[in-house]
């Protein structure tokens, strides 16, 4: 029966396993109350639950114009999910931030309101489909008094069908995990990589400067974050990673390189050249203390702590570690 669904997930690139669980679902028509697809950032989970979704919707033949619904979110029994930023009184959407010109100096959430939206939605009688069905992005990224109403949630769904997306679920609350089925997804291989980024990117063939070396290790088998760190590295303001790698800054030069972070980079920006910049202090030392001091930087980042401050105290810190044993 499941072969029935074998060309529903075509365009899902090296997720073999994935892809046999969610086509023996849809085979079978025993649905779970909620799946939890877990996996690294941009290997195909986004897509794997479109496509779930459209089986769900239209059985193994599929619709073009279904598809395309989907994909513009424009299906009356569908609620999709992401974190967002308070803006002004409005919650708007981290896929929406950039292009109404939000200045991004907190991390986006999943809260509260969005769902008691998905209580709401579930309560009401589907109108084109047998249920109502719900997708949440980033699921870790919630409070904890939105954890607790998502478990609620959880425990009494209905009729409807959630599937929630998360690359941490390590942050998830135990017992959410434990209501979910979990649909393991894998980082890729080189040959899938390469098939995957010549369909998202095309164009970057024809580029005549490769991906620095840092940003295929930062990667790590997903395409998806692949691109996001080529958007990433060229967004940034000239010289401003040269001046983190430099050895030894004399105390003034730290302080200015602490505003001159804070005041080009939003978070989200700071966080991932962040990343960048321990990968390479790993490379080029390997000093265990190093990457510890980091590590607390990054928690304070994500703590709302003073960023400004908080670079600053770092890089004071490991500027007098220089020289040091690791």
């Amino acid at each position: 029966m499941a072969e029935l669904f074998a060309d529903l997930f075509d365009d899902l690139i090296g997720q073999a396993q994935a892809i046999s669980l969610l086509q023996a679902t849809l085979a079978q028509g025993r649905l779970a109350t909620a799946y939890l697809f877990v996996g690294p950032d941009g290997v195909g989970r986004r897509l794997a639950a479109r496509r779930f979704l459209e089986g769900l919707l239209a059985g193994p033949d599929g619709s073009v114009r279904l598809r395309r619904r989907l994909l513009e979110g424009n299906h009356p029994d569908l609620l999709w999910l992401e974190p967002t930023y308070q803006h002004q009184g409005q919650l708007v959407p981290a896929s929406q931030a950039a292009e109404q010109g939000l200045s991004k100096r907190g991390l986006p959430q999943l809260r509260l309101e969005q769902v008691r939206e998905i209580s709401r939605f579930l309560s009401r009688r589907p109108l084109e489909s047998s249920r109502c069905l719900v997708v949440i992005e980033a699921v870790e990224a919630m409070a904890e008094g939105a954890a607790n109403a998502l478990l609620k949630t959880l425990e009494e769904p209905g009729e409807g069908v959630l599937i929630l997306l998360s690359s941490a679920p390590e942050r998830l609350l135990a017992t959410i995990r434990s209501r979910c089925q979990q649909i393991p997804f894998a980082r890729l291989d080189a040959t899938a990589m390469a098939r995957v980024l010549d369909r998202l990117d095309p164009a970057q063939s024809s580029q005549p400067d490769p991906d620095p070396p840092a940003l295929l290790d930062l990667a790590a088998g997903s395409p998806g974050a692949l691109l996001h760190h080529r958007e990433q590295w060229r967004a940034l303001p000239k010289g401003l990673a040269g001046r983190l790698l430099e050895g030894s800054p004399a105390p003034i030069e730290a302080l200015a390189l602490a505003r001159d972070l804070c005041e080009a980079l939003d978070l989200d920006q700071q966080l991932w050249l962040l990343n960048w910049w321990q990968w390479q202090r790993w490379q080029r030392d390997h000093r265990a203390s190093d990457q510890r001091r980091i590590e607390r930087l990054r928690g304070q980042l994500r703590g709302f702590v003073q960023p400004r401050l908080a670079w600053e105290v770092a890089l004071l810190e490991l500027m007098a570690q220089e020289g040091q044993p690791g």
